[in-house]
């Protein structure tokens, strides 16, 4: 998935480009998709949600220049994908995602893999997460 989807089409941030291979991006989607989870598209995660295209993502964490000294907030956690990738590349990450069922499995994948510096919130990040801010890097 990283050289063929990312790598061939101008993503070079090495630090991106090494979560994304660290991640296991079929670990947050269903089951019924596993086929699919490298694919570059985005794929439903239930309660009218998506996982967003690994292009698409690779493009945002780039844009953003991370060093690995940030405090990042990730409005819609969704699966929890971003915010894993996130924890390889800042300091500490907080997820915010308003759909509970969702925010629960994806905490539970987060401390699965060991992603010690998140902390998922449910709730409507729509406005942000005041409690925790200030942020050096929001999406």
């Amino acid at each position: 998935m990283v050289s063929t989807q990312v790598e061939r089409r101008g993503i070079a941030d090495p630090r991106v480009l090494e979560a994304m291979r660290t991640v296991p991006r079929h670990l947050f989607r269903p089951d019924r998709l596993r086929d699919q989870a490298y694919t570059d598209q985005a794929l439903p995660i239930g309660e009218g949600q998506t996982i967003s295209q690994p292009y698409i993502v690779a493009c945002m964490l780039a844009a953003l220049r991370l060093q690995g000294t940030e405090k990042a907030l990730d409005v819609g956690a969704g699966s929890g994908y971003q915010t894993a990738l996130l924890s390889r590349l800042c300091r500490e990450v907080i997820g915010i995602e308003r759909v509970s069922v969702l925010a629960d499995r994806a905490a539970r994948r987060l401390a699965d893999l060991g992603c010690t510096n998140v902390r998922l919130v449910t709730g409507d990040g729509s406005l942000g997460y005041e409690e925790e801010a200030p942020y050096d890097a929001s999406w």
